[in-house]
């Protein structure tokens, strides 16, 4: 197979040259014919984070392989992000290669080749390689087609749940040299209007998460325009305060009395790490610096809708590198899920990717609850690292 720039670009002919519902079968195909693969797949991760989904040539309404990620090796790859190559241990004495397709720290899923003897090292980076162009290949392709979609989806998701589920950021996940923010919310049946979001300009970085009050459509619409009045702002420029602003003048015009959503909203600079931040009637987030985990207690102004004294007002918080910023939604303080100790948890899992310490707490206070929730369950870990001098 040829390496290097001209192999990858090969790939993106193959990919550019079929329909983007093929993008992922392509790349399969044509590693199976370089590498004379006995087969190549693609597993995408679930919307529950517990299992991958084997998308081969299926479609909507058809069986999928559904794999639980607990003690496999799909699961110590994503958790991991290194390939892994298992010798021996399947018939024939095919060698498996399961190699991580990630793009920014954002885990979209597994390439998984079957090979029919052990490979040269050149072999397994051009697989590593190849799934990482797998990742960008998808994302490019997924915005054509509801495929991926559809793959994710291994439990049935509500009209309150498809609403929410699009206001979440495209990439749960987001790696930069100066930090890693990521985020999971974990839905109750009925939806309680849990959102987060995150994006980058050329200096900032803007982490929002907020809870619409309330249940069902209704809170997911309330979401929808609180959200969607948040993204505006944001992309007209505006400052933290009049983000904050013409979020709640939305809910005021807009909204006909409906429900009040809190929230928090940061914007932090890239270059030092100053942290401005606004809490609309929203929990406290948590700060893990140098080993010890504090509460944050910040002034605390009405949730956004509700009748407001005065202008939002614009906090300060000042990151250094290392520290590990953690927001939360109530759904998480809930009494029965304190009982899983949510500090406790969250200095237990200080040394996990954001990406993993995410879904920890999240399924933390999901057996707390006997995986019934009475409110969403929603949180954003984010790392700060600093730049680099």
């Amino acid at each position: 197979m040829a390496e290097g720039s001209a192999g990858l670009a090969g790939l993106l002919a193959a990919a550019e040259d079929r329909m983007p519902v093929e993008s992922a079968e392509v790349v399969a195909f044509e590693l199976a014919r370089r590498l004379e693969a006995r087969s190549v797949s693609f597993l995408i991760t679930d919307f529950t984070g517990n299992a991958v989904v084997r998308l081969s040539n299926a479609d909507a309404g058809e069986e999928r392989e559904h794999i639980g990620l607990p003690g496999t090796v799909y699961g110590q790859v994503l958790r991991d992000q290194r390939v892994s190559v298992r010798r021996g241990r399947h018939p024939g004495g095919q060698v498996q290669i399961v190699a991580p397709v990630t793009n920014r720290g954002d885990a979209i899923g597994l390439l998984e080749v079957f090979l029919p003897q052990a490979p040269e090292p050149a072999t397994v980076q051009t697989i590593v390689e190849s799934a990482h162009a797998l990742a960008y290949i998808l994302i490019a392709n997924r915005r054509f087609t509801d495929l991926y979609q559809w793959g994710r989806r291994t439990l049935p998701m509500n009209l309150a749940a498809e609403i929410q589920n699009t206001l979440l950021p495209d990439s749960l996940t987001c790696e930069a040299p100066q930090f890693t923010v990521s985020g999971e919310l974990i839905p109750t049946a009925e939806i309680a209007g849990d959102t987060f979001d995150h994006s980058l300009d050329r200096h900032t970085l803007h982490v929002s998460i907020t809870d619409a009050m309330g249940h069902d459509v209704r809170a997911a619409l309330i979401a929808t325009l609180l959200v969607g009045a948040l993204r505006s702002a944001r992309r007209e420029g505006a400052d933290l305060a009049d983000q904050a602003h013409q979020a709640h003048q939305a809910l005021l015009d807009h909204g006909h009395q409906g429900p009040l959503v809190t929230g928090q909203l940061f914007r932090i600079d890239l270059q030092t790490g100053s942290a401005d931040f606004v809490n609309a009637g929203h929990p406290w987030p948590w700060l893990l610096r140098g080993g010890r985990l504090e509460r944050i207690i910040p002034e605390i102004d009405p949730p956004f809708g509700a009748p407001l004294p005065h202008p939002y007002r614009v906090q300060s918080l000042q990151l250094r590198p290392g520290d590990r910023l953690i927001l939360v939604t109530d759904g998480m303080l809930e009494r029965n899920a304190a009982a899983e100790d949510l500090p406790s948890l969250i200095e237990g899992t200080r040394d996990l990717h954001p990406r993993e310490t995410v879904h920890a707490l999240t399924q933390a206070v999901l057996r707390a609850q006997q995986g019934v929730l009475h409110d969403d369950a929603t949180v954003v870990c984010l790392d700060w690292q600093g730049t680099q001098d």
